[in-house]
Parts: structure tokens; sequence; C-alpha cells
């Protein structure tokens, strides 16, 4: 754009000839090209010819292409340069008719009948009528009518009849298939005496002690049939008054099989009953789902004998099972508080016809506060119903589920509420900060089981992975991963494919596996109680067994005085890794510092035709998720070893 445009000054052209010219910017564009060409022609004297070179050269210059910029006079076609190329061909044909020569024609000379109005109107009136009355008539009564008397009849009585007693047997295959008479239907009752069963359970001795507490045969029989034939002290002292339906108060350390004390007498006592639907006759209630199908695994098959059916309700678990299983009728329910009450609330359970109520590990649910739980579900049993309870300690809470909901309890206590010297070794090894990870990686790496403690879930995630880093096979187990994870990873501890296991105290109590040789105290326990629970994980049932703690050197005061609430009897031992004394003690040895992996979950195996939906499912390592002892809804596992925890 030149500087006159910019600053909207005429040229001399425009000044010469009287016209202004409009800046071609579209922000200037304020008049239409009519009115320009009319401004221009009235600044235009009459009769003079436009003169084009007035105007000066085209903005830009002449082109180099036309001689457009150099043209003078009027402005024709004859002005124009060489035509090429399509347009020259296109001056070759004749010339194209022009709608403008087209001759007008007048409108409204077109048609005469503009007005609707003018158009002549077609008189209805003057069509001819049709007349119906000269019609002729038909006589509908002249018609002829057919007589249906007039019709022949055909004799039924001549047609031969078939004589069923001259049919000849009927054959298949030269078979010959004759009806037979049904046996009359007869109803099977249920035998009430169910100590009388076809099934061989197998031979009592005649010194069998089980036997002589007034154990029901059947029940002697199969315990006779795992091995189990001396009853351990806490049973011994309970069983008795547990069968004459007083209320027992049982005090024991854990592992000294107090399941089989408060089990036996409750099965004995429910068999050859009737349970309405949702209201069980027994309740069995424990802290956690870990104990509660420990517990329900130990009486499954003892109570598959007795004919009781038993059920687990316990969070984490699908709530379809459990409330058709409560619909059906269910005898004994092993329950943890929470899923519990959430089920009785719904109105699928009613705790209404209890006879017998039992609290396992009374001290740890009122510990992880399921105090006010466990005491109303208390409530919504019957005052006269049987209680048994037992637990390790007896103070603070239990003394007021004692005295509040047991009626002249028989106590019955055969340990003292201190940790065992005789089967299990104990061990203080101070150890300094930085050596923390290294010794426990030396203390797990030994043959058999171990358990190692902490006090955290992150803290089990963080342990589990470092030991698995240092070649050391180990899995956690804590309240944070789901109910078919924590299963997985105890299924794999007690098949021994991961020897470690890296649990908080929390998930771990009450837990019972067999042959477990170590316990690690990565973190010390918080009091006494603590250490108890967690040293009883091993040496079990007269077994023997190591406990380790790791004890920094702030917390060696404070270790000293727990072990001695405890009835530990030991001394602190400064320790280094690779020392001699951490492999003559516990076994341990170097690990092989090669990082390992988890091993990948067991496939599922399904019926035939069932595939992943709807078909009964085998080989499944815990059958007590939704099944009963009756076998509704899955396989029944008999393999036990042991029953107590």
């Amino acid at each position: 754009m030149t500087q006159h445009h910019q600053d909207n000054q005429p040229t001399a052209g425009e000044q010469a000839d009287g016209r202004i010219k409009k800046p071609r910017h579209k922000k200037f564009q304020n008049e239409s090209f009519g009115e320009r060409m009319a401004a221009e022609a009235a600044a235009t004297p009459a009769g003079e010819v436009r003169n084009d070179a007035a105007r000066g050269e085209r903005r830009g210059g002449p082109s180099q292409y036309s001689d457009r910029g150099a043209r003078t006079g009027n402005r024709n076609d004859n002005d124009r340069g060489p035509v090429k190329g399509y347009r020259a061909e296109r001056a070759n044909q004749p010339a194209r008719y022009n709608r403008d020569d087209r001759p007008q024609s007048d409108r409204t000379e077109r048609s005469q009948y503009n007005n609707r109005t003018d158009r002549p109107q077609y008189d209805r009136t003057d069509r001819p009528q049709y007349d119906r009355s000269d019609r002729p008539k038909v006589d509908r009564a002249d018609r002829p009518q057919y007589d249906r008397a007039d019709r022949p009849k055909v004799e039924r009585t001549d047609r031969p009849k078939f004589e069923r007693t001259d049919r000849g047997p009927y054959r298949r295959d030269d078979k010959q298939y004759e009806r037979r008479e049904r046996p009359a239907f007869q109803e099977t009752k249920r035998d009430e005496s169910v100590e009388q069963s076809p099934v061989d359970l197998g031979t009592v001795a005649a010194d069998n002690q089980f036997a002589a507490l007034g154990i029901a045969p059947r029940l002697v029989q199969r315990l006779a049939r795992d091995g189990i034939t001396t009853p351990f002290p806490i049973q011994a002292a309970t069983m008795p008054d547990a069968l004459a339906g007083k209320d027992v108060l049982g005090r024991g350390q854990t592992g000294s099989g107090k399941t089989l004390g408060f089990g036996l007498p409750t099965l004995m006592r429910l068999a050859g009953g009737h349970t309405e639907s949702r209201r069980p006759r027994g309740v069995v209630l424990v802290p956690t789902r870990e104990l509660a199908m420990q517990v329900h695994d130990a009486l499954e098959p003892l109570a598959h004998v007795m004919n009781v059916s038993l059920k687990l309700i316990a969070g984490g678990l699908p709530y379809p099972k459990q409330i058709e299983g409560l619909r059906r009728g269910v005898d004994l329910l092993i329950a943890t508080p929470g899923r519990l009450i959430d089920l009785c609330e719904q109105g699928a359970a009613d705790l209404g016809a209890v006879e017998v109520a039992v609290l396992d590990e009374a001290d740890h649910m009122c510990d992880m506060g399921f105090m006010p739980a466990v005491t109303t579900l208390l409530d919504m049993t019957p005052p006269e119903g049987q209680r048994l309870l037992f637990s390790a300690t007896l103070d603070n809470d239990v003394d007021k589920i004692v005295t509040t909901y047991l009626k002249d309890p028989v106590q019955h206590s055969t340990e003292s509420g201190q940790a065992s010297v005789s089967t299990m070794e104990h061990h203080l090894l101070v150890i300094e900060p930085g050596h923390k990870q290294s010794l426990t990686a030396e203390l797990a790496s030994r043959d058999g089981r171990t358990i190692v403690f902490v006090r955290t879930k992150l803290g089990a995630d963080r342990v589990a992975t470092q030991l698995r880093d240092r070649g050391v096979m180990a899995a956690a187990l804590h309240g944070g991963l789901t109910q078919g994870a924590r299963n997985r990873t105890l299924d794999q501890f007690k098949d021994g494919s991961v020897p470690v296991l890296v649990a908080t105290d929390v998930a771990a109590r009450g837990i019972h596996v067999d042959d477990v040789g170590l316990i690690v105290q990565a973190d010390p326990a918080a009091d006494h109680k603590d250490y108890l629970h967690r040293a009883g994980r091993t040496a079990r049932a007269g077994g023997k067994g190591a406990v380790v703690t790791l004890v920094l050197p702030h917390q060696r005061r404070g270790m000293v005085r727990l072990a001695e609430s405890a009835g530990v009897e030991t001394e602190p031992v400064r320790v280094r890794p690779g020392d001699g004394l951490v492999t003559e003690l516990t076994g341990g040895n170097k690990p092989s510092g090669y990082p390992v992996k988890l091993p990948a979950p067991k496939p599922q195996r399904f019926a035939k035709g069932g595939g992943g939906k709807g078909g009964k499912r085998y080989g499944s390592s815990r059958p007590g998720r939704g099944f009963d002892s009756r076998g509704n809804g899955g396989p029944r596992r008999t393999e036990r070893k042991s029953y107590q925890h």
C-alpha cells in the first residue's frame, strides 16, 4: 500500500478530474459501488469523454502479461489483447442466445381467469339423479332352501372297533417292555441316634481318655482316626463342666487346645435338635476372619459325623451365600462380631434361639474394640442359655463380660499367663539400626517356617519386599489385603511354597500353622500380652520353637521390663550381621542375594460343563468360605492334623 493511501490523501490524477478515490481497505469502504459511480458521473461535465489516461497509471504499474495499463480512450473489447487457450475456442463459437433480446409478453393478457370469482361455476343441481326405487327387488322367501333332513346318514355302528385286549406286547430290539408295579414310597426319617452309623470310623482304644470324659463315641472315633487320643490339660479341665451345662471360664495360653475344649461339648448339645430358619442354636464369636476360618475348619469334620450344620459368618465373604445358609437353617455359626451384627440388623439372623454362646479369644476382642459389639450380641441371646468364655488373660473388659453375662461360672486356669520356657527359647538381640535389615534376612533365611512380626501394614509390605530382594521367599499378611489375597497367602505359607510370613499382630492373632520353628519380632511387642500371643505361634501343642526379638539400643531397658512381665528370663546379647551366634541360636544363614518372586496362585478347576460359572469348584483350599458341613455348595475337606489353636 502506498503512502497516499495510508494517509487517505488524493493523488494528482484524482485532483485533476475532481474525483477522490476511496481507500481500498475494508475499514474505510463505507460507500457502496453505486454511490461512488454516481459521484464520478456528477463530477464529470456533460458531453465530456471519460479519459482514463488522466487517472494515471494503474496501481502497481502496467502488467507484463497485458497492455491494460497502457490503454487510452474509451474501454471496449477491441482494445483487448490476443485471446489464447480456452478463451480462443470460445471466441470461434457462434454467439449464444441473449435473454435480453427475448420479446417481452404482456402477462396481464395471458389468462382471462385471473380472478377465480369470474370463472363459471358448475351447477350440481343440473346433474341427473339415479332413482333407486326403479330397481327390482329380490324376494328371499322364493329362494330354494337346503333341507338337512334329506342328507343321507352314515351308520357309525358299522365301523369296526379296535379291541385293545387283542394288542400284542410292545417290542423294541427283541426286548419286551412290561409295566412293573412301583413300590410304595416310604418316607425316611432322620435318625435321632446319630451315634449309630454304618460308616466305620475305626476302632477306639480302651484307654482313650476322651471317652472317659463323656465324649460321644462318634466323636471319639473321628478324633482317633486323626491320631488324637489324649486331651490337653485345658480340654480335660473344661469338658466335664461344659457337658453338664454349666457356664465355663477357661484361661489358657494360646495354642493350648481351647478349640476342642468348647467345640466338642457344643456339638454334642446341638446334635439331634431342630433348627428353624434364620434362628441358629449355637454361635461362636472370634475376633478375626482368619481365626474364624481356622475354627470352622477344625470343627467341620467333627460336626459332619454328628450331623450338625456349620456356617462361617465373617467380613470379606459374600453376603448372598451367608444369607441363603441362614435362611435354610444352620445349627452353629462361627462368626466375627461385626458381620453378625450386620446380618441381625438386616433381619437375616435372629439369636433368640441360641442355646450355647462361645467367646473365643475374648481378651483380644476387647483389645480390638469389639466390646460394644460383643455385649450387643450377648444381649440378643436368651439369658438362660449356656455361655463359654475362653481367653489367655482375664483382665479389664473381660472381667466385665464375666460379671454381667456368666452365671456362677466354673473357672479353669491351666496356665499362669506367662510364656512357656520348657519348650520355647527366648532371645533378645541388641543391634544397631543400620543392621536391622541384614539381620532380619539372615534370621529368616533358614529351613522351615518362620513368622516375622512388624507393627504396621506398610512395614509388613516393606519388610517382605526387602526379604525377597535379598533372596528370601516372603509374603505379607495384614488387614489391608483383600480376603482372597489373605487366604492365598496363608495357603502358600501352610503348603511351604512361601516359608516366611511377615505379619501384623491383628492378622496373625490366633492363627495355627504346624511346624513354625521361629518367631522373629522385627518390631518389639507393645505389651506383654502381645508378646505372649506372638510367641504362641510357635511351640504349639507341646512342640518346640524359638522367639527372637530385635532390640535397638534405646529400646533395651523397656524390652527387659516387658520380658519380665511375660515371664521370660533372658539377658540381652549384642550381635552383628555374620556373627556365629545367629546361626547357632536360630539356624539361619546368609541369604543368596538374588531377588525372588512370589509363586503364581494356583488356577481354579471347575467341573465339566460348568465353565467359570455355575459349576462346583474342586480343589478349594478353603472350603469354609460360604459352605456348610453338610456339603451344600462345595466339597468337604476331611484331612485334619490338629484341632488346637
